[in-house]
């Protein structure tokens, strides 16, 4: 592969550097110049095997010594300028703590509505916490579930964070950001289960989930809203150890998910 030409940005005050330090740090600066980052080279291959855009690409002195990324910066379109940054100007522009070496800015991706007449989804309700969310996304993707709808209470799905804990999930799992979470679901005609407790929750184990369902996960702390657990068909609880009382949310969806994944598998083979 030809070495594509890279531009050297020396200084903080470069309008371009400017820009990256604040889409890596402020939700609001990435709302407003409608743009994200994407951080490190597993992100960047899913970026471009997804066939997203790249805007920009911007590697470190010391993250160009690593073949993986010379290999993304020759196999990126031509027309995607790039930059070469300094070890300590790139710490500046990143959204970790341990600079990966490696950038690239997209379009911050639109919601994607989709008809949810006979998929499995999974319904996010009030997640704040951006790892938990990509968890989540991750978590849906690996199980085979290619929907989500995110409630306005709920972190980014493509802020930095979240992005790293999906792992590019948000590159094939179509996102619904910002939903009136009750109307979207109202003419969904599978099964909608949360994981509560409520008077009629069952074990999941004795669930038969080979239908579509809609999984109803609301936030860490406080669960989901009262109006979305009574949309709830049924509840479910997660059989656990004496002395645990609960599971992280991205846990308790792993579990929820994989089940169904465990029996939906088992019914293709008899």
């Amino acid at each position: 592969m030809t070495e594509p030409a890279l531009k050297p940005l020396a200084s903080r005050d470069n309008p371009l550097v400017k820009r990256l330090h604040a889409l890596a740090h402020s939700a609001r600066e990435r709302r407003k110049l409608d743009e994200t980052v994407l951080d490190g080279a597993h992100l960047v291959e899913s970026a471009l095997a997804a066939g997203v855009a790249l805007r920009a690409l911007v590697v470190s002195e010391t993250g160009l010594l690593r073949e993986e990324h010379r290999r993304l910066l020759a196999a990126a379109p031509a027309e995607v300028p790039r930059y070469r940054l300094g070890d300590a100007l790139f710490a500046h522009v990143s959204p970790v703590d341990s600079p990966s070496g490696l950038l690239a800015t997209i379009a911050m991706p639109a919601s994607a509505p989709g008809d949810l007449s006979d998929a499995s989804l999974i319904v996010l309700d009030g997640v704040q916490d951006p790892g938990n969310l990509g968890s989540l996304l991750r978590t849906a993707a690996a199980a085979g579930i290619h929907h989500a709808l995110l409630g306005e209470g709920c972190a980014q799905a493509w802020s930095p964070r979240a992005l790293r804990a999906g792992m590019g999930a948000q590159f094939v799992v179509r996102i619904e950001e910002g939903c009136d979470l009750l109307a979207r679901i109202e003419p969904y005609r599978g099964r909608c289960l949360a994981t509560a407790l409520r008077e009629d929750a069952r074990p999941l184990y004795e669930l038969d989930l080979n239908g579509p369902v809609a999984w109803l996960f609301g936030a860490e702390g406080q669960g989901l809203s009262p109006a979305l657990l009574a949309r709830a068909d049924r509840c479910v609880i997660i059989p656990m150890a004496a002395g645990i009382e609960s599971l992280n949310v991205a846990a308790a969806a792993a579990v929820c998910l994989f089940e169904q994944a465990r029996q939906r598998r088992t019914a293709t083979k008899t």
